[in-house]
């Protein structure tokens, strides 16, 4: 399957990051594209003519993509600024996550990991003008994100690697659902 995986902080050293990247790795057998947030403008809807270039690109990875997979850190217990910018540009003109499966996970230096902001976030993808389809349940919290990586950016603990395996391939079942779902509509 092919996934288009955003990086939902636009920190130089994010845990989000090496989370999607240790999935990269990890989940080898499919496509995971990383895509970062900085490149995108904050959002405005008074200035542009035209939506910015990162924002067409983006819609054009999702539509190509089978499912979208979020790593959503928590700044003030909600989504950063960033991602939430990202999501309104994909939610103005261009409407790329439309009926698409996505999966939240999120890593935080913190004990709880990103679970307030996971929660709106899973309230902004299902609002109108967005209509994503979230996969429920099996949250990925990932907390103490500072000292669950190795040094080559692996996650340390078993427990940990098999619980985020559990929610990646009920994601691509989800996924493959939709999909079945998709098709004997058509």
């Amino acid at each position: 399957m092919k996934f288009v995986a955003i990086v939902g902080s636009n920190a130089n050293q994010s845990v989000n990051r090496q989370l999607l990247q240790f999935m990269q790795r990890h989940f080898d057998e499919d496509q995971l594209d990383l895509v970062e947030v900085k490149p995108f403008p904050m959002f405005n809807e008074n200035h542009p003519a035209t939506d910015p270039e990162p924002a067409v690109k983006l819609a054009e990875q999702i539509q190509a993509a089978d499912g979208v997979i979020i790593a959503c850190p928590e700044y003030n217990h909600s989504v950063p600024s960033g991602l939430k910018s990202v999501i309104e540009w994909e939610s103005y003109r261009l409407h790329p996550f439309k009926n698409k499966p996505v999966m939240i996970v999120g890593a935080s230096k913190f004990a709880q990991g990103s679970s307030r902001a996971q929660l709106h976030l899973r309230q902004i993808l299902d609002s109108p003008g967005v209509f994503a389809q979230v996969f429920p349940g099996n949250e990925f919290l990932l907390g103490q994100a500072k000292q669950a990586f190795t040094a080559e950016g692996d996650l340390k603990d078993q427990g940990t690697i098999d619980f985020l395996t559990l929610c990646y391939n009920g994601f691509k079942d989800f996924v493959a659902m939709h999909q079945a779902a998709q098709e004997a509509q058509a």
